[in-house]
């Protein structure tokens, strides 16, 4: 039998829930696509600029990250200060940029980058970058 490793689960999860501080103090939680990169230990994910964790980042970068293995006997959580990059306004500017490198890391190339782009920019999308403090988790069986 292995070894449990939480930043295994981390990086094998395909969605995860981003808990972020309310201005009440309360958590808001939504559920999302991360991308874990082990090298920098940061975590990616793609959000839409006036969302509630969008907004709630802004006031206070404090975030973590929760992930359940496919069965939901195992769970891992990750901590850290979240940076935001965008949204960008050119399809072709930094923000969108940073969007695109995500993409690519997350699951390769798009069939259409144009219309990737297009849609960053439409839909106002903003990188999250969550620098990985801590990590913690347990495998029950």
């Amino acid at each position: 039998m292995t070894e449990f490793n939480p930043r295994t689960l981390l990086a094998e999860s395909g969605i995860g829930v981003l808990a972020t501080i309310k201005a009440d103090g309360l958590p808001q939680l939504s559920p999302v696509t991360p991308y874990y990169d082990r090298e920098a230990e940061v975590i990616l994910v793609s959000i839409t600029e006036g969302r509630a964790k969008t907004t709630n980042l802004r006031r206070d970068p404090r975030a973590a990250l929760e992930v359940t293995s496919p069965d939901g006997w195992s769970w891992a959580t990750a901590e850290g200060p979240a940076t935001l990059i965008g949204p960008g306004t050119d399809p072709h500017g930094p923000e969108v940029e940073a969007l695109v490198d995500y993409y690519r890391k997350a699951g390769g190339e798009h069939p259409d980058w144009a219309e990737y782009r297009s849609v960053m920019v439409s839909d106002r999308r903003v990188l999250l970058i969550l620098k990985v403090n801590h990590v913690y988790g347990a495998k029950i069986r």
